[in-house]
């Protein structure tokens, strides 16, 4: 018996030596899993801060931007694009659209009267108090020429007058997903209206389904007669007037109060596809334009390079 027992005790020792010889390499190779992954944490972080730098090689001067392949919907550059801010006149797309809407008749003659005439930030206007025109050129003025007045106007000869125009304004926005916009004012002279540019992005879109404003907001000049009197306009986008600019705009708006800085929205063909611009709150008379030829080039090089602008190269948040 003691022999069979020796014999028996010695296997069991055997093989618990072997297991733990077996499991030996096992906690090696998983310690050096844990270790590879623990190196790889820092590599893929410092690749996404590379990235990020990348992204901020273009410069934008405007505190929040947006621009957005508009076939597929892919954000390709963004900063800031939650943060609400004054929107100034880019409010005049949404005041087209509600016009619009309404389905009014566009050869209407409307009177550009007392209560247009702008007593918050005391505007001029070439538009005198009595001044005639047809709602269609009223529309042409106010996205042109960003007229005030014909915003206005816009406003109050809507049924139900100004206070049904601005709940037609607010109710349009959320029936096109809007979320962090609110309207005041059809013409954007108050900080009051808000929004921000992610959700810019859906108003350009919405305002590019209207052949009307699409034409009349790229329009670069026009002369209107007013009680018979000749008065020429132009429009209030450098790069929509000159024809060397490059550019293929298919819409456009301009915007400006003090609280708002320069914003510009724009729909443009870049490189075969429409892509929507977004800038707001850019401070400097010409940054805004800076910032919209960079954008141009970003996306055109990455184009003739093979490559196309990547949301995940370019994506830059507020702070």
């Amino acid at each position: 018996m003691k022999p069979r027992l020796t014999t028996l005790m010695a296997i069991c020792i055997g093989l618990a030596v072997a297991g733990v010889d077996a499991a030996q390499p096992a906690q090696a190779a998983a310690t050096k899993k844990s270790a590879a992954r623990s190196k790889a944490q820092p590599a893929k972080k410092a690749e996404a801060l590379a990235e990020a730098k990348e992204g901020d090689d273009l410069l934008l001067k405007s505190t929040a931007v947006v621009v957005q392949d508009q076939f597929s919907g892919e954000v390709l550059f963004e900063k800031n694009s939650d943060a609400v801010l004054p929107i100034a006149s880019i409010t005049k797309l949404m005041t087209a659209m509600v016009v619009l809407d309404a389905q009014l008749p566009l050869s209407e003659t409307l009177t550009i009267g007392n209560e247009d005439v702008d007593t918050l930030k005391g505007t001029r206007s070439r538009l005198k108090v009595g001044a005639q025109l047809t709602r269609e050129d009223m529309l042409l003025l106010a996205l042109m020429a960003s007229e005030n007045r014909a915003a206005s106007a816009l406003s109050r000869h809507y049924p139900g007058g100004s206070a049904a125009f601005i709940e037609a304004m607010n109710h349009k926005a959320a029936a096109i997903g809007l979320k962090d916009t609110r309207f005041s004012d059809p013409t954007g002279l108050t900080a009051a209206n808000v929004s921000s540019a992610r959700d810019l992005t859906k108003m350009v879109a919405a305002a590019a389904h209207y052949p009307l404003i699409r034409e009349l907001s790229t329009t670069s000049e026009r002369t209107v007669y007013a009680n018979g009197r000749p008065v020429s306009f132009h429009n209030t986008n450098t790069l929509v007037r000159s024809p060397a600019s490059g550019w293929e705009i298919a819409l456009q708006k301009t915007g400006y109060i003090r609280e708002a800085g320069k914003c510009l929205v724009m729909q443009a063909w870049l490189s075969n596809r429409p892509v929507v611009i977004v800038l707001l709150d850019s401070w400097g008379r010409l940054t805004r334009i800076g910032d919209a030829n960079r954008i141009k080039r970003w996306i055109e090089n990455a184009s003739t390079g093979g490559a196309r602008p990547s949301a995940s190269l370019a994506r830059r948040t507020a702070g």
